[in-house]
């Protein structure tokens, strides 16, 4: 009898156990943006349900991109799963560095997950990201603040009524600036913005030939039209002011318009937000043309195919982008605070009910056209940038040329000439122009 005892005992705890068997900790590299630090706040659960560890590597996002691309394509291995968007993902899956998750199981349900984001994280039909949350961008501004000058957004600005706008709106003393827009250098920083700038003064990246066009008078009236905005009526030291910066800056009541990305939206309504019921939308701003004034974005979660515990990082990336995990967000945070613009069951009536910027947030996503960038023909994908290996190092390098001019350092033509001759050297070298 003892012995029966003992051993039923010993089988129980074994049973038990099982579970938690095979855990495994797992080192994932994201980004600091406050949709990830919610993330990895609320990962406790997916830990106490299979047992397994996540040791987090949260970044600034210029960095993460840095030491991700490093990592990946040198095969470093660091990283079990990583943060990463629709630039990076068709290129990196198209050459055999990412594990595809086409197999996460039919309760995942592929299907609620919007097309246009499901094809921008696919290559040749196959998933090889998943995302957590897709925006475009748009206008938010001070509905209080345009109300005191006798000002009106439309529903469709230009660049030319923004400055408008900022102006009036401006009052340095009170520390109130009339537009806060990204300086920070960086291809996903303020050339995010640059270049939408460049499309809708009908300008391009390149040329049907694959010619850089930075020194063509589309892109010379844009960033000549940033750089004095930003002077005149933008905060402070705008070169160190990227999408956080100037999110909290709108947080705090320092802005009169912010040209951001759809998904600050739901963070301008959380507790520590001063501007909660003082905030309306419109679209992104267009100049000569309106086409290619929204981009295209999702920040989604990916495997190394050099990661030894994909089985556990398949489970965990599944967990943290499921329409249960949008639910769990919403009871936590408010139903408002809600990952945006991935799942279609996010827009329930109750989503759309709480969150005033759903729909329009939700039709610039769905209106954002990565094969149709700009006004004119071009040989490339992608609206605020090009899918294509070179692009990270030359709108990393532009955007450093286009802050040197913003911080007065250098001329708007001297800044584009730089980046011009390097895009030029780069596009040659790698064999796109004969």
């Amino acid at each position: 009898m003892k012995f029966s005892h003992a051993l039923a005992l010993s089988c129980s705890a074994l049973l038990f156990a099982a579970p938690y068997a095979n855990a495994e900790v797992l080192t994932i590299a994201t980004v600091n943006n406050s949709d990830m630090i919610v993330m990895q706040k609320l990962s406790k659960q997916w830990e106490e349900d299979t047992g397994n560890e996540l040791n987090w590597v949260v970044l600034e996002e210029n960095v993460l991109r840095q030491r991700v691309t490093t990592d990946i394509a040198t095969k470093g291995g660091q990283f079990d799963i990583i943060t990463i968007g629709a630039l990076e993902t068709p290129l990196w899956g198209k050459a055999g560095w990412l594990v595809p998750l086409d197999d996460l199981g039919d309760d995942y349900d592929y299907g609620d997950i919007f097309e246009s984001v499901r094809n921008g994280l696919s290559v040749d039909g196959k998933l090889y990201a998943v995302p957590f949350y897709a925006e475009s961008s748009f206008t938010m501004y001070r509905t209080d603040l345009f109300e005191q000058a006798g000002l009106t957004m439309p529903e469709e600005p230009t660049w030319s009524q923004i400055s408008e706008f900022a102006e009036k709106l401006t009052d340095k003393d009170k520390e109130q600036y009339g537009v806060c827009l990204r300086g920070k250098p960086g291809w996903g920083e303020n050339m995010a913005l640059i270049v939408l700038m460049a499309n809708v003064w009908d300008g391009t990246l390149f040329d049907m030939d694959w010619n850089p066009q930075y020194t063509t008078k589309p892109w010379e009236d844009a960033v000549a039209f940033y750089v004095d905005l930003m002077n005149k009526y933008g905060p402070p030291g705008a070169t160190s002011n990227g999408f956080n910066e100037n999110q909290a800056l709108f947080m705090e009541g320092h802005c009169g318009v912010w040209v951001d990305a759809t998904s600050a939206a739901g963070r301008l309504y959380g507790e520590d937000s001063k501007v909660v019921d003082k905030i309306g939308y419109a679209k992104g701003p267009g100049e000569v043309t309106s086409v290619g004034n929204g981009w295209f974005w999702a920040w989604a979660l990916s495997i190394p195919q050099t990661s030894t515990k994909q089985d556990a990082a398949k489970s965990f990336v599944k967990w943290a982008t499921s329409k249960d995990y949008v639910k769990l967000v919403a009871e936590t945070g408010g139903v408002v605070t809600s990952p945006p613009g991935t799942r279609k069951s996010t827009y329930t009536q109750a989503y759309m009910d709480a969150a005033p910027f759903a729909a329009m947030t939700l039709k610039a996503i769905e209106t954002a056209d990565p094969s149709h960038p700009t006004e004119k023909p071009v040989p490339y994908t992608g609206i605020s940038f090009a899918i294509i290996p070179e692009y990270q190092g030359l709108g990393t390098f532009t955007g450093q040329a286009v802050a040197g001019a913003l911080a007065g350092q250098t001329t708007v033509e001297q800044a584009l000439e730089s980046a011009q001759n390097n895009a030029v050297r780069v596009m040659t070298q790698a064999g796109y122009i004969k």
